[in-house]
């Protein structure tokens, strides 16, 4: 294998590598948001107290800081 076949290798392997940590990222973003709808729909179908209505707050609140950590990791020039 010549300099240059070397170094496309290499540059290949680094985006494959880039690759799949974007993958690993979109899922758990995927995961955040499949679970801030389970939790939305299931104040849509119950009828809530303000205890658990704030508690519901509270996890989606945690969530969606966490999926916007997440978002930063993905995207960190935009921010």
């Amino acid at each position: 294998m010549d300099q240059d076949q070397q170094e496309q290798k290499n540059h290949l392997e680094q985006q494959l590598q880039w690759t799949k940590e974007r993958v690993c990222i979109l899922d758990e973003m995927n995961v955040k948001l499949h679970e801030m709808k389970r939790i939305a729909e299931y104040a849509v179908e119950h009828t809530l107290s303000a205890i658990e209505i704030e508690r519901l707050n509270g996890e989606l609140y945690t969530l969606k800081n966490e999926f916007s950590s997440l978002e930063r990791q993905l995207y960190p020039i935009l921010h």
